[in-house]
């Protein structure tokens, strides 16, 4: 392992980088931390993105749904409880080490197929964790200038006061952001108990208003003749309230932080997911009720006081401005703590999967460089919606259903496979309905679909020119040989290896290379030729182990050997024998046949191409001193 850093403002920004296996790359990717927790104080960590939409879903559930939002709240309740928690729970049990969905999905996927899924998924998850920032930060602005103690004329301030906050969440982690569950802890503690002051003290108001509840309920039925009917409009504006189900896939991300093997593991993040799943719930369904029978609607509409605030409207009207400030304070904090950990999950996302397909570029696995990038995209997304909770909505709400859709089909499908019939229908309806909730929501509000879609393209873009430029590394993280690879080696003078692409594997194939080797080489069997074979089960992989394998075969010997690329394995190995025997080996190649172009694009997409050439500079990367590199033959 070498660092990578340099000085000045390159070394600053590159700080903590290092040249190491990607595949243990990222703050959770080993399967025990360093630090680990109870499993509520975890959930506090997954609370600040989950609870934190109190902030905002009563008064965008009000302005979406008016009078029927309780109806359509308890709609978006049973989603959560019979829907994304079962889906989630199945989840955490597949997945324990933290990589989710995502990561179902590549495993039932194998291959390019799987990749490109996921790297399709990630720019949902861009989206939702990207939008998290700025509308979190656009909803910390709203409690902050419709205070009673903050000056009238910061009124028209949203979009510098947004973008304020989002440059200081990028300042703190630019710093050096370390600890966040004892922060969580006190946060979502507090946060809680005020919610529970004010949406009890709101609720006694409401069920002590006999006029006001009428009135409410004369609205409901005016519209609404029957509860089938209710039932039906609420599934129609459910996709609106969707927020409400954001945290799930937070939830199983931060599962290696859970105290415990396995087993305890799996039990602590499915008691944090239903804990999380149903305090919120029962807050949902309180403050929908209470929010819609106490606040004009009026007030709910852009430039009224209740706009991305209801909650704490009610704790203005009801206990003062003074408890309403610290509700405000308490709400500001945990909406830009959401922020931090949706930050804190884009750090994480890029180097569990991209580094590992050999996607991502090399600043990538620095923090800092991947700040400014987050940073920068949430500052331009802020303008773009002029720092307005609602408008942002549908991109949140289209980032997290088309997540928690992905997480059903895993499960489905996960099921399916095992012939868990039951489980599959189950979970399979739950992922029709998330699919119409997608869809309708995409239909209505394709701004969401619009800042998907971008990531997506840049994210696939980047990805394949990142995986095309970094084609020439020497991927090997390991090479190990068997007791019968070690004797033909240790038996062997000098290391003269052929390269073969098997194919019949019968006498004809090796007397054939053999000859080749004396009429292009002038190489004798005598001499301890070893052939060594290369096959390639999945190209898509990126870094990988190798096994070396020795086998006898009509009377030659032959190393064989499984890898994404044949060239990088031939380099490995030489490279390995080299530093194992102190010779330096020799390759044999004959010239392939066949334009350079398409060959480089077989080597890209299958692993094969021109191989003589690519071997040789694999090598050359790997070892810029010409004395100590093995040698590469071509006839």
């Amino acid at each position: 392992m070498r660092s990578d850093e340099g000085s000045g403002l390159r070394g600053w920004l590159l700080k903590g980088l290092k040249r190491t296996d990607p595949r243990t790359t990222g703050p959770h990717h080993e399967d025990t931390p360093d630090r680990q927790h109870s499993w509520w104080q975890v959930m506090c960590l997954t609370g600040v993105d989950y609870f934190s939409t109190l902030g905002y879903q009563p008064g965008i559930a009000a302005l979406a749904a008016g009078a029927l939002s309780p109806v359509a709240t308890l709609v978006l309740v049973a989603l959560t409880l019979f829907g994304a928690l079962p889906t989630y729970r199945a989840v955490a049990g597949e997945s324990p080490r933290g990589l989710g969905s995502l990561s179902m999905l590549e495993k039932l996927l194998p291959g390019w197929r799987g990749k490109l899924l996921v790297l399709f998924l990630l720019g949902f998850v861009a989206t939702a964790f990207i939008v998290t920032i700025t509308l979190s930060a656009a909803d910390a602005t709203a409690h902050v200038l419709h205070n009673p103690f903050v000056p009238e004329s910061w009124h028209g301030a949203a979009v510098p006061v947004t973008l304020v906050l989002i440059a200081l969440l990028g300042a703190v982690f630019l710093a050096g952001f370390s600890e966040a569950i004892s922060i969580a802890v006190v946060i979502v503690a507090v946060y809680l108990a005020l919610n529970v002051v004010i949406v009890g003290v709101a609720l006694q108001h409401a069920l002590t208003s006999p006029d006001l509840v009428l009135d409410w309920r004369n609205a409901l039925t005016a519209d609404y003749t029957s509860p089938m009917a209710m039932v039906a409009a609420s599934l129609v504006v459910m996709p609106k309230l969707a927020l409400g189900l954001s945290g799930f896939e937070t939830g199983v991300a931060v599962m290696p932080l859970v105290k415990g093997d396995l087993e305890r593991r799996i039990s602590g993040a499915r008691k944090l997911l239903t804990t999380a799943a149903l305090i919120m719930s029962a807050f949902l369904i309180t403050s929908s009720f209470a929010t819609s029978v106490l606040i004009p609607h009026r007030e709910f509409e852009e430039g009224g006081q209740a706009n991305g605030r209801a909650l704490a409207y009610l704790a203005h009207e009801y206990l003062g401005d003074w408890v309403g400030t610290a509700y405000d304070v308490s709400t500001i904090a945990i909406l830009w703590f959401a922020g931090a950990s949706a930050l804190a999950g884009l750090l994480n996302i890029v180097p569990r999967y991209l580094p590992r397909y050999g996607m991502a570029p090399d600043w990538s696995r620095a923090t800092r460089p991947m700040v400014l990038v987050f940073t920068a995209v949430s500052f331009v997304i802020t303008i773009m919606f002029d720092a307005d909770v609602e408008s942002q909505s549908g991109a949140y709400a289209t980032g997290v259903l088309a997540l928690i859709l992905s997480a059903a089909i895993a499960v489905t499908l996960s099921a399916w496979k095992r012939r868990r019939i039951g489980p599959a229908i189950g979970f399979g309806l739950v992922a029709l309905v998330l699919a119409y909730a997608f869809t309708a929501n995409v239909t209505e509000r394709p701004d969401g679909l619009t800042i998907s879609a971008c990531f997506v393209v840049a994210i696939v873009v980047t990805s394949l020119v990142s995986r095309a430029t970094r084609s020439t590394e020497l991927r090997v993280t390991r090479v190990t040989l068997d007791d019968t690879a070690r004797r033909f080696i240790a038996e062997t003078g000098e290391i003269h290896l052929i390269a073969n692409e098997p194919h019949q594997r019968d006498p004809k194939e090796y007397v054939d290379k053999c000859r080749e080797a004396w009429l292009r080489h002038r190489l004798r069997t005598a001499e301890g030729l070893i052939f060594l074979e290369v096959t390639v089960p999945d190209a898509s992989e990126f870094s990988t182990e190798l096994r070396v394998v020795g086998e006898e075969r009509h009377g030659f010997q032959i190393l064989r050997v499984e890898s994404p690329t044949v060239a990088n394995a031939i380099a490995a190995i030489l490279l390995h024998l080299r530093d194992e025997t102190g010779q330096l080996p020799s390759v044999y190649f004959h010239w392939a046949e066949g334009n350079p172009v398409g060959a480089l694009l077989r080597y890209l997409v299958f692993g094969g191409g021109d191989v003589p050439p690519l071997t040789r500079e694999v090598l050359r990367k790997a070892e810029p001193d010409p004395e100590r590199r093995p040698l590469v033959n071509v006839g």
